[in-house]
């Protein structure tokens, strides 16, 4: 009998290709219901149904019920974080269209990470912000400065209330695009939601990447003097 948790399911989990394509089409955070889920998985909904009970089962993902419909979601931040670092040290997809080369340049260029931003814009506002002084990286935890408690402030949020938050309030999150860090936890969480409603990103239907407004790219240029 062995001493150590058993990683073989986990394994077996994640070594399904349709189980891997649902997982990772629920980095964006969001609620699915099982027939998106097969819609992105290419299967048939039956199908997905098997899948879906599977993952709950291995407690990967979760289901909530409303009347007769149920959506299903990632587990939590810490089954998003390791699915990131997994995509890191796994092969490119074979390209077999133009739309699935354009898909995967999206997903580069910045996507959601569960609840955060990540891809090059990501890794680029990270960079930004620890040139800047607001953060500093400390092992993997971004560590708030006096000059960064002043500018999330002053950007409209609200630290003393994520603070408070059951959860990570500012880890580094490994991009599997970009092979380096970018912000997670309460305060990413809170700073994607911030760039949404100031209209600076969209959401890009049917996969989790993002895209940058015109209004978004004078915003980042002037507050974080990036160019895009």
């Amino acid at each position: 009998m062995g001493i150590n948790p058993n990683m073989a399911e986990i394994a077996a989990l994640l070594g399904e290709t349709s189980r891997a394509t649902i997982l990772a089409s629920m980095m964006d955070g969001r609620f699915h219901t099982a027939s998106e889920l097969a819609y992105m998985a290419a299967i048939k909904p039956q199908t997905a149904s098997f899948h879906l009970a599977k993952l709950v089962e291995g407690k990967l993902i979760k289901v909530e019920k409303q009347g007769r419909h149920r959506y299903f979601q990632l587990a939590g931040e810490d089954i998003a974080q390791f699915l990131e670092s997994f995509l890191a040290i796994s092969p490119p997809p074979e390209v077999r269209s133009l739309k699935q080369s354009s898909q995967i340049k999206l997903l580069q260029d910045a996507r959601t990470c569960y609840d955060h931003l990540a891809g090059k814009l990501g890794v680029q506002l990270t960079e930004s912000m620890l040139k800047a002084g607001y953060l500093t990286l400390e092992g993997k935890q971004f560590v708030l400065t006096d000059e960064g408690t002043l500018f999330f402030t002053t950007f409209g949020i609200d630290l003393t209330a994520l603070k408070r938050k059951r959860r990570s309030f500012s880890h580094a999150c490994l991009d599997w695009s970009e092979r380096r860090y970018h912000l997670a936890g309460a305060l990413g969480c809170e700073l994607l939601n911030q760039f949404f409603n100031l209209g600076w990103l969209l959401r890009v239907p049917s996969i989790r990447a993002i895209k940058v407004t015109e209004k978004g790219k004078l915003g980042f240029k002037e507050v974080f003097h990036l160019d895009l």
